[in-house]
């Protein structure tokens, strides 16, 4: 039997990424995370869902933010390479890597009953018949 994860509308929110509530379930009025329980449910429009990663749970969990409440990621910006830069790596040679071949390690013979034909445990003795290699 494979267990696998169901798949439903939390896997098409991007991580770390807030995303109108809206736009990806519809439904009735909820309530922002931060603000709690005892605030006024507010309209989908107005929340938005922001899937986050989780450290046992691969696929993260999802909060509903308002916008006073919704965090802020910054993207880290990378500076792209030069062209020339570009075109000095493409023209680099590569360096080689030899595979080495791992060792072939034979299977340790383990001794065997000669009467039931089941494998010896380490004290040399027979959980069958109990006859014993020593």
């Amino acid at each position: 039997m494979k267990i696998v994860a169901s798949a439903d509308w939390r896997d098409a929110i991007p991580f770390e990424t807030p995303v109108l509530v809206a736009d990806i379930v519809p439904g009735e009025p909820t309530r922002c995370f931060t603000c709690g329980p005892e605030s006024e449910p507010r309209e989908r429009t107005e929340l938005w869902a922001l899937k986050h990663r989780h450290p046992k749970n691969h696929d993260g969990f999802v909060r509903f933010y308002c916008l006073d409440h919704r965090p802020v990621f910054t993207r880290p910006v990378t500076a792209a390479p030069s062209p020339a830069a570009r075109a000095a790596a493409s023209r680099a040679p590569r360096p080689r890597t030899e595979r080495v071949a791992k060792p072939v390690i034979p299977e340790r013979q383990r001794a065997m009953c000669p009467n039931c034909f089941v494998e010896v445990s380490a004290t040399g003795e027979c959980g069958m018949c109990g006859w014993s290699a020593s």
